[in-house]
């Protein structure tokens, strides 16, 4: 079955607290929260204090993906912070296999994120220390982006180097009804949506719940 992590960059930042009771209760798998700096990427978002924050409302899974550069000095904060899964971009440290093993012995789990622009091919060495791949199908930065498709070829690629291996891997960017089953049927596991969940007003557990039963339900269909 398709996990899905609602990106909490879409909900209401000033009720984060009650919006992620919300999404759980509607039956998501993982709550998302996307760390931006201004300085890797173009958005300031939120920091550990804040993750330390909401910790107490996530009952399922903090998967904090980190958009800041440098990243090593920051990995300790986040995973002290309650992160159950720290995903880090090569391009923000100079050792990426140093930065992996440091997330796994803070006792999180370790992922690496992929711009569209990076190959895949800068894991080949570090698969070992991977629990997950985050292939970001826009460019990092902002929300309500359109889905890339030039990464499905990418997600395929990547499912075939991981092989037997014990790592997800996660799709995060424009993803919906409609683009759910083509990352799927490549071999996503794991579909982070942010728009697509919270939609652009107020809402409530019932219309999350129909949103996160929609993108599912689209993402199973291609499983086999």
């Amino acid at each position: 079955m398709i996990k899905i992590s609602p990106s909490i960059l879409s909900a209401d930042f000033a009720q984060l607290g009650r919006e992620i009771e919300a999404i759980e209760q509607a039956g998501c798998d993982w709550v998302h929260v996307d760390v931006m700096d201004g300085h890797y990427v173009p958005n300031i978002t939120i920091g550990p204090d804040v993750c330390a924050a909401i910790r107490p409302h996530i009952k399922t899974v903090m998967d904090v993906h980190l958009m800041i550069e440098p990243v090593d000095i920051y990995l300790k904060a986040f995973a002290d912070a309650g992160a159950d899964h720290i995903s880090i971009h090569p391009e923000a440290g100079p050792h990426l296999d140093r930065s992996l093993q440091v997330i796994r012995d803070l006792g999180c789990k370790a992922g690496a994120a992929l711009n569209p622009s990076t190959p895949e091919t800068i894991l080949e060495n570090v698969l070992d220390r991977l629990d997950l791949v985050l292939v970001m199908s826009v460019n990092p930065g902002f929300g309500g982006q359109n889905f890339l498709p030039s990464q499905i070829a990418k997600i395929k690629r990547i499912k075939a180097m991981i092989g037997d291996r014990d790592i997800l891997i996660e799709v995060d960017g424009g993803i919906n009804p409609e683009t759910a089953p083509l990352v799927t049927a490549a071999g996503a596991d794991v579909l982070v949506a942010g728009s697509a969940v919270f939609g652009k007003g107020a809402q409530d557990v019932s219309a999350y719940e129909n949103n996160i039963r929609a993108i599912r339900a689209a993402g199973n269909s291609q499983l086999k």
